[in-house]
């Protein structure tokens, strides 16, 4: 059996980080992506268990309390966290899981599974990611300039990483994705 692999995709809402992922997956179906618990609202299109698994303020902190989280951060006034069975249970059948997460939650990961590859996606400069986080039209200016505050700190620890790929061209940084999965670095996990 293949030795499992945790892998965590963390930068700045509005980086790219989700197409990126998206496109990531589609090439390499061998990959599996984690589903994240969330207590935001759905958006439009998004399907409970498939996007994330929407759930309760109490029910998160319930979940907290009772270490049923691999890692967990507050962001944008939600809570978000990765379900912990379902990644060791994969990693245990020799899968390969990706977390997509906050910089918070990545820092748990570190000391969690110190062996997890942990990629940084930034953007090409601040004012790039101002332009994609209003071009989404999903913010109120109040939560706007939230995220780029909170960006600013996500980008300045970027160092922390083992992998930093600048987002200013998709299929470039599409390309230096795979390269540290399938080329650089060995299985971690």
């Amino acid at each position: 059996m293949s030795k499992g692999r945790l892998i965590v995709l963390t930068g700045p809402s509005g980086v790219g980080k989700g197409t990126l992922l998206s496109s990531l997956l589609q090439r390499h179906p061998e990959l599996s992506l984690s589903t994240s618990m969330t207590t935001r609202k759905p958006r439009l299109g998004e399907v409970n268990g498939k996007n994330y698994f929407f759930v309760s303020r109490p029910e998160f902190e319930r979940k907290v309390a009772q270490g049923e989280l691999l890692e967990w951060a507050e962001f944008a006034d939600n809570f978000y966290g990765t379900p912990r069975k379902p990644v060791e249970t994969m990693i245990q059948a020799g899968r390969w899981v990706i977390l997509e997460i906050e910089l918070e939650g990545a820092r748990q990961i570190r000391k969690s599974f110190p062996g997890a590859l942990k990629i940084f996606i930034s953007p090409p400069s601040m004012d790039e990611l101002e332009s994609r986080i209003r071009g989404r039209g999903q913010d109120s200016e109040d939560a706007i300039a939230r995220r780029l505050r909170r960006a600013q700190a996500e980008v300045g620890a970027a160092k922390e990483f083992d992998v930093q790929i600048v987002n200013d061209d998709f299929e470039k940084a599409l390309s230096q994705i795979e390269k540290a999965l399938f080329e650089t670095v060995p299985a971690m996990c």
